[in-house]
């Protein structure tokens, strides 16, 4: 099964208008008599999944609510304007469309984005969440949608090379994460000190307070970018899966967001095959037997 990553959401989001768009890419009469009969087959499957969506009992009635933690680019994070955006956000915004609800967003810690769900105060929680045995036992989990990978942030000229070089060292997470985990199972909590965000580890490392951060790739990335001084090792940490987390049990839910998710075509897991044809960089992808092409440039 493939992971998104934003510019395949992106890229599957638009299907729909790339099936509309099939003569343009030189499909057959048949291949677009195909695209219509699928548009007529989405439309109804859209009514059926939004009456379904009806029945669906969430913490608001009409609406999705999201507990997120928004330090976690590019999954999620807060833009200058105050708004929260992002991966997860994305995502979240076209599985509640799909259901027939209106998303509302609870900026909180990571910790209580997880409790949040757990006592009935969210409906869902995404702040790239990975699933362990641990929080499988206190909460639901979709279907994987992403593959994240847990990085080490050092400073530029640091004597840390490798992960094994980590052992004697004060290391900097965010409290409640994998990495906190990790750390501490590996290297002893005594060596691990916890923050309330990345950012907030990330200037600990600067103000050299830790040695270093172990922290989820993607927003390592980003930290690094806008921290000049500081890099990521080559070796990884950990490789895990991010999932969406909801109350323990509430199969409803679980089953209308997996359903959600891979049932049409937020992500690309439906996809069979996406190519590009080396003459004229169109890409072509098949989803059941609708065969469409779009023009995109991969990058």
């Amino acid at each position: 099964m493939k992971k998104i990553s934003r510019r395949s959401f992106l890229a599957a989001a638009g299907l729909t208008v790339a099936a509309l768009a099939l003569t343009a890419c030189g499909g057959s009469a048949s291949t677009a008599s195909s695209a219509a009969a699928s548009s007529v087959a989405a439309s109804s499957e859209a009514a059926s999944t939004s009456a379904a969506a009806a029945e669906l009992t969430t913490v608001e009635a009409g609406k999705l609510t999201m507990a997120t933690n928004a330090t976690f680019p590019p999954y999620e994070m807060t833009t200058d304007a105050g708004t929260i955006e992002g991966i997860d956000v994305d995502t979240a915004q076209a599985i509640a469309e799909k259901l027939g609800l209106e998303l509302q967003i609870d900026d909180m810690d990571f910790d209580a984005a997880l409790l949040s769900v757990q006592q009935g105060k969210a409906d869902i929680a995404m702040a790239g969440i990975t699933v362990t045995d641990e929080r499988m036992a206190v909460m639901s989990f979709s279907d994987s949608y992403a593959t994240g990978i847990q990085s080490v942030i050092v400073p530029e000229g640091s004597d840390i090379a490798s992960v094994d070089d980590l052992a004697g060292k004060k290391i900097g997470t965010q409290r409640g994460t994998t990495g906190y985990l990790y750390c501490s199972d590996d290297f002893g909590e005594d060596a691990v000190v916890a923050y309330d965000n990345g950012l907030t580890a990330v200037q600990a490392l600067n103000n050299g307070q830790v040695d270093a951060v172990v922290i989820d790739n993607e927003p390592a990335k980003a930290y690094v970018e806008s921290n000049p001084g500081l890099k990521i090792l080559d070796t990884e940490f950990a490789n895990e899966d991010y999932a969406i987390g909801v109350a323990k049990g509430n199969t409803q839910l679980l089953d209308a967001i997996n359903g959600a998710l891979y049932g049409d075509t937020i992500l690309d897991a439906d996809v069979v095959f996406f190519s590009r044809n080396g003459e004229n960089n169109r890409v072509w992808g098949q989803i059941g037997d609708h065969i469409f092409c779009r023009e995109y440039i991969w990058r």
